[in-house]
């Protein structure tokens, strides 16, 4: 597939410059520019998230396409860059990798193949006949589909279970049936709800009921900067842990909870596997889709099928952008384009066509309107006693409007400041009341996850009045001063998409500038952030 060329940090440039002169001659070799190529393009990928390369794929951006892929293998094949044990380099099942990440890969992947195949103490006391019956009775009474019953009898037999699913396919609640099974099935188990973010973990939360304690996976495994609290001789106390937006998790944090989580422990991971891949490296819920891996979990796969929920046209156009994730063509709208040029007067998704030279004018609109509502409910908000913050967070989640990229005429800097001016730059004391802001690192100590989007509540001259209020798995809103976040927090009226996965709104306002390929994965993140409507911008010209 073509891949939309996201932005790249300013710090990839200098630091592939620096490996391609540096690793040969740390390995005793000299420069060769096929591999000056390899590891400018593996630099990007892991700039990306991507630990390697496809060498029976297109070759990617920082590679010239005339000898691709049979040149370039032939000179790994010839380097102590690829040779083992001590090359930086691994070619493995066709893909070139950084052997770093190769092996915290495998590492992981070993972990949940040993996981999977291992019998718990409760499989081996209980007659399987007994825990059929069990799951049947309890999907006749939750009124399950088969698949959701299968995900319940797996969860009632096994130690690892996959459950995998586009959005409104039922995935939260039949997690929350697997967690009434195991309470039935254990009475006094130690259940764990856990997420990748904040908003993600709160939204857990409630859709289960608020019966279980539900965190996100940093703060559960106490996280300390550069490493964490919970580990092998210090783990969790956990019987079950069930996982959401697993699409979200990367290799190290995967890694890191393995370690942490004791070894007859359940864990059940549920996520969508057509989303964004995490932005850190590894993406691990694409790694479970290679058929190798899936064999290794056995029965305990399982994938929701039957749509519940986001019906209509935003469903079709999931379905669509489902179907071609792998398909080789540079148009993001290309397959999707029949669709969007049928739909229907009152269809829940909406298509327009703006210039791209400037922020759409309909979307000015509506973050200005969100804007107004959400600074009426701040002035009413008490951070002494908390009222009015339910309210206050509840508006917020009624619109995302998402782009994929920071810069340019459609980026996050061109909208905030359609809306803000040149408030959108300056410090937080002067940005207005009511405006949704981001958190942009993981701050422990105030219990906040990176991605966590709260509101900014007070205004006037005295800067002690201003607080941020964000919304918490625990149900009581978190409240900060912005100094508190010196330098991690930013405006929100607008994100990008990979920030707002885990999130949902009423209303999601997409804009897709024109870029050179298209990445479908980001636009089905990006529309399956809406529960009831979708509007979908494209560029005039990117519309021919």
């Amino acid at each position: 597939m073509a891949e939309l060329r996201h932005e790249l940090p300013a710090w990839v440039g200098p630091v592939a410059g620096a490996l391609t002169e540096a690793l040969p001659r740390l390995h005793g070799t000299g420069g060769d520019p096929r591999l000056a190529e390899l590891i400018t393009a593996l630099t990007h990928a892991l700039a990306a998230g991507e630990t390697d390369l496809d060498l029976a794929g297109p070759p990617p951006a920082a590679v010239e396409a005339a000898g691709w892929p049979g040149e370039h293998l032939r000179t790994l094949h010839g380097s102590p860059l690829a040779r083992d044990p001590d090359g930086p380099l691994v070619l493995h099942d066709g893909r070139l990798c950084w052997r770093r990440w190769h092996e915290r890969r495998e590492q992981v992947l070993e972990a949940l193949r040993q996981r999977a195949a291992c019998r718990s103490a409760v499989e081996l006391a209980v007659d399987p006949q007994m825990l059929r019956r069990r799951a049947a009775a309890l999907a006749r009474e939750k009124g399950l589909d088969r698949h959701q019953s299968l995900a319940v009898r797996a969860a009632l037999e096994r130690p690892l279970v996959l459950l995998e699913g586009g959005p409104g396919t039922g995935k939260t609640s039949t997690v929350a049936a697997i967690l009434a099974a195991l309470e039935q099935q254990r009475p006094g188990i130690r259940l764990q709800l856990a997420a990748p973010t904040g908003k993600a973990a709160a939204r857990l939360q409630v859709a289960t009921g608020g019966h279980f304690p539900c965190s996100t996976l940093h703060r559960l495994l106490e996280s300390r900067g550069d490493r964490f609290g919970r580990d092998r001789h210090h783990p969790l106390a956990v019987d079950a842990l069930v996982v959401d937006e697993v699409s979200m998790v990367d290799l190290e944090l995967m890694g890191a909870l393995l370690e942490a989580l004791p070894a007859d422990a359940q864990l059940v991971l549920v996520g969508d596997p057509a989303q964004l891949p995490p932005v850190a490296p590894g993406a691990l819920l694409l790694e479970l889709q290679r058929p190798a891996v899936r064999r290794t979990l056995g029965d305990g796969v399982v994938t929701l099928t039957r749509v519940y929920r986001n019906a209509g046209a935003i469903a079709a156009a999931a379905e669509v952008l489902r179907r071609s994730l792998t398909a080789d063509d540079a148009d993001p709208l290309a397959g999707l384009r029949p669709l969007l040029e049928t739909l229907p007067a009152g269809a829940n998704l909406e298509w327009r066509q703006a210039s791209p030279l400037a922020v759409p004018e309909i979307v000015q609109r509506r973050m200005r309107r969100q804007l107004d509502a959400l600074a009426s409910l701040a002035a009413d908000c008490d951070p002494a006693t908390g009222a009015g913050a339910e309210a206050l967070l509840a508006e917020r989640e009624r619109l995302l409007v998402l782009s994929p990229v920071r810069h340019g005429r459609w980026g996050l800097e061109a909208l905030h400041r359609s809306v803000l001016g040149e408030v959108a730059v300056a410090s937080p004391l002067a940005w207005p009341e009511g405006l949704p802001v981001l958190c942009t690192r993981n701050l422990g100590e105030l219990g906040l996850a990176n991605g966590d989007v709260g509101v900014l509540v007070g205004q006037g001259a005295d800067p002690q009045r201003r607080r941020l209020v964000f919304a918490s798995p625990t149900g009581a809103p978190i409240w900060a001063h912005p100094a508190q976040l010196a330098g991690a927090v930013q405006p929100a009226l607008a994100l990008t998409v990979h920030k707002a996965q885990g999130s949902e709104a009423e209303e999601v306002v997409v804009l897709l500038p024109q870029r050179e390929g298209g990445d479908r994965r980001l636009l089905y993140t990006a529309l399956t952030r809406a529960r009831e409507r979708a509007l979908l911008l494209t560029p005039t010209l990117l519309a021919r």
